[in-house]
């Protein structure tokens, strides 16, 4: 086969310096288009989120199989193409960013994984149809809650698009729910939200649960009461909200003062 020849159309600038401390969901950055390709940068400020290919000069290239030891140390060991671990034959990163300005050859994106330096090789819109609503993949969670705090918190405002009172009840109830019964996209694992149409938004996106095909989520409209019921196999918990007085104080208190859990 014949050599591959890549050259670099930019670089990264990150206040972000180490590998170590960069964030597993990434940070604010600005990535520097070389001049000769600013051209290809015509009409990118039409996009929302970008995919930024990336090669990770710091990363192991004889690492075949390894385990996700930042998210969870008690991990079994995976081959690193099922993984997204920067170590790997060729240390090419795919990272989802969001495109939040664009100056001249200089574009402002949040969400990137890369350290200051780092060769960027190419990018790409994120379009509608790149996404799968309900992928099957492995359970790959932190061992930290905060951590699976944040990662909910990130996936659900990419679905929702507000940082609402409906986002932070979510995100709270579906945590309760992980901490217990783990992956929340799991084919067994059904979901009826009373309330907001942005509880049952934020709730449905973090899920990947959909009315049909399986039919594993259900809504019901109320601005009484903000509720979600959850079952999986023979199991079930029941989530409801005890006020918004809390909400200004939803990260110091209990699961417990938050909602009345009922499990059977």
């Amino acid at each position: 086969m014949n050599a591959i020849e890549l050259r670099p159309i930019g670089t990264v600038h990150s206040a972000e310096k180490s590998t170590d401390r960069m964030s597993l969901q990434g940070c604010c950055a600005v990535i520097e288009i070389f001049p000769e390709y600013a051209a290809a940068l015509e009409k990118i400020n039409e996009n929302s989120h970008l995919w930024v290919l990336c090669w990770f000069h710091e990363a192991r290239r004889d690492v075949l199989a390894t385990s996700p030891k930042r998210v969870n140390p008690d991990l079994p060991t995976y081959g690193v193409f099922a993984l997204r671990t920067p170590s790997r034959p060729n240390p090419i990163a795919l990272s989802l960013v969001r495109l939040d300005k664009v100056a001249e050859n200089r574009l402002f994106v949040s969400g990137l994984d890369a350290v200051n330096g780092t060769a960027v090789l190419d990018i790409k819109p994120y379009y509608e149809h790149d996404i799968v609503f309900s992928p099957r993949t492995p359970e790959i969670l932190p061992l930290d809650r905060q951590m699976r705090k944040k990662a909910l918190e990130k996936e659900a405002f990419l679905h929702h698009r507000e940082s609402c009172a409906g986002l932070r009840i979510a995100v709270r109830m579906a945590q309760v729910v992980q901490d217990r019964w783990g992956k929340l996209n799991d084919d067994e694992l059904y979901v009826a939200v009373t309330g907001s149409a942005c509880l049952a938004d934020v709730i449905q996106g973090l899920t990947r649960a959909r009315i049909a095909n399986p039919p594993r989520f259900c809504f019901q409209p109320s601005g009484e009461i903000q509720r979600s019921a959850w079952r999986k196999n023979d199991k079930v918990i029941s989530l409801t909200w005890l006020g918004d007085g809390n909400l200004g104080r939803m990260d110091a208190l209990p699961d417990h003062e938050l909602f009345r859990i009922e499990m059977s």
